[in-house]
């Protein structure tokens, strides 16, 4: 099934985190708290400024995102939960840096 956000809306898909500390305890899933960053799968058109235009999404498909702990509304598509947000609960795009090279 294909699925297309309408507007300024978002279909992210959670990252799952390391289910290790870093001292190697392993923690359950019921202590874990729900990620709050994912991957973009699919964007609207934009939504409409005061003067009628479409104003294009700043993220696209394949960013990496931080959002809100209560952001968007999860959904089941084809057996993967997801969620839908608008572009505003996002708060940020990881972006990843080239590591530098040393001499």
């Amino acid at each position: 099934m294909k699925f297309r956000p309408l507007h300024d809306r978002v279909v992210v898909r959670r990252i799952e985190q390391e289910e290790k500390t870093a001292g190697g305890i392993i923690i359950p899933d019921t202590a874990k708290e729900k990620p709050q960053e994912g991957e973009i799968l699919a964007v609207g058109p934009g939504a409409r400024g005061d003067d009628g235009k479409l104003v294009a999404l700043d993220v696209k498909v394949g960013d990496r995102v931080l959002f809100g702990k209560w952001s968007g509304t999860e959904v089941k598509l084809d057996g993967k939960d997801l969620i839908i947000m608008k572009e505003s609960d996002i708060m940020g795009v990881i972006e990843t840096t080239p590591a530098k090279k040393s001499k």
